[in-house]
């Protein structure tokens, strides 16, 4: 499999704001079942009848926890673009 051209830095960023948006997401589907009992599911057409979808009670929480950990863990990756560490410079120091 070829790289096509792609720097590590771009992939690897990819990789941090796909599991950012997919924790952001896990809060979201948490906090929406806390908020509801249970959601409808309609059938598209007109076949079929509608199903009803009742979350277990520990779902929201684990989507939450789930969601806010990698969150966090997104929060406390250094980037290898933006060091947090400043660079010294290589030559002497000019007052």
């Amino acid at each position: 499999m070829r790289n096509s051209g792609r720097k590590g830095g771009e992939t690897t960023m990819m990789w941090r704001s796909f599991f950012l948006a997919a924790g952001i997401f896990a809060c979201v589907v948490g906090v929406e079942m806390l908020v509801i009992d249970s959601a409808v599911v309609l059938p598209i057409g007109s076949g079929g009848q509608p199903q009803t979808f009742a979350a277990p009670d520990w779902a929201p929480w684990t989507l939450l926890s789930v969601g806010a950990v990698t969150i966090l863990h997104f929060s406390h990756q250094q980037s290898k673009a933006g060091s947090s560490q400043p660079q010294r410079p290589s030559g002497p120091a000019h007052w």
